[in-house]
């Protein structure tokens, strides 16, 4: 499965916040845009909220951007 998402970096705690028009999900995350710190933390979050090893998420793109593509293996499609 594929999320488009919108990361805002360096808050008090890691949460989704809600879902945009376009369909995109924000999340906060406590972990500030340096060094591919927040980069992990959304993974991490992704990873656990869906159930998955944190290996089943990558960020395909926007590495640098706040706006990110993330793909998560091993839900199943209904």
């Amino acid at each position: 499965m594929t999320l488009k998402v919108k990361v805002i970096p360096g808050s008090s705690r890691t949460e989704m916040t809600g879902v945009m028009a376009d369909g995109t999900i924000k999340i906060r995350v406590a972990a500030p845009p340096e060094k591919g710190k927040a980069n992990a933390e959304l993974c991490a979050f992704l990873a656990r909220h869906y159930g998955v090893p944190r290996r089943n998420v990558e960020i395909l793109t926007g590495e640098t951007s706040a706006r990110k593509q993330v793909l998560i293996r091993g839900l199943e499609t209904r």
